[in-house]
């Protein structure tokens, strides 16, 4: 499986880094946000969700509503930019700077692969067998129901605004895949200075 879109996610409020733009924030000289991208240039379309910047011009920007409305509202954003024949969309994290192609590309292998009914979607586990969902890939049609989903149960298509995305995969068929090959963990994301330093060293 080749084709896919990418939906990167940068709305986030970054309280722990007292606010600032997290995604631009960079990780040995690049901004978090441009080392996601890179890791799925082959995508089409890569679409950014929050405050753009210095993007490839390839790169479709959008935001969610209302802004800061969290992750479930900014993925119905950046889906509402994918085209109706687009069937895979690696769904991101904006501050993942350790996630590269080689692991987009198991994620999208996993997706096609294995026995049994389909899977909805795949994500990586963390070291403590946490689910990392915004580090995955999904088909579309089954997150847009999932959207809608969320939406009528609360009463207001588009009410999706503080909805969590254990919401919005909680009826979804999820394959796990724990990383466990060598280097520094694809699912580590920086929430705070000390996690972009300990990105950092990783990656010397």
């Amino acid at each position: 499986m080749t084709a896919y879109a990418a939906v990167v996610l940068a709305g986030g409020a970054a309280r722990r880094m007292g606010g600032r733009d997290k995604p631009a924030v960079p990780v040995h000289g690049r901004p978090m946000r441009d080392l996601v991208l890179a890791a799925v240039a082959d995508a089409v379309p890569r679409v950014l969700v929050g405050p753009g910047g210095a993007l490839p011009a390839d790169v479709l920007v959008t935001r969610e509503e209302p802004a800061g409305g969290g992750p479930v509202a900014a993925t119905s954003a950046g889906l509402a930019l994918l085209g109706p024949g687009t069937a895979v969309v690696a769904l991101l994290a904006a501050d993942l700077p350790l996630l590269t192609r080689p692991v987009v590309g198991v994620l999208l292998d996993a997706l096609a692969a294995g026995s049994g009914p389909a899977a909805d979607g795949v994500c990586l586990v963390d070291d403590r067998g946490r689910r990392q969902p915004l580090c995955g890939v999904w088909r579309v049609p089954a997150l847009r129901a999932a959207l809608d989903r969320v939406a009528t149960r609360r009463l207001q298509a588009g009410a999706l605004a503080g909805a969590s995305m254990r919401e919005l995969l909680g009826e979804l068929t999820v394959r796990e895949v724990a990383w466990s090959a060598a280097g520094p963990p694809p699912w580590f994301d920086c929430d705070t200075d000390s996690d972009v330093r300990r990105a950092e060293e990783w990656t010397r």
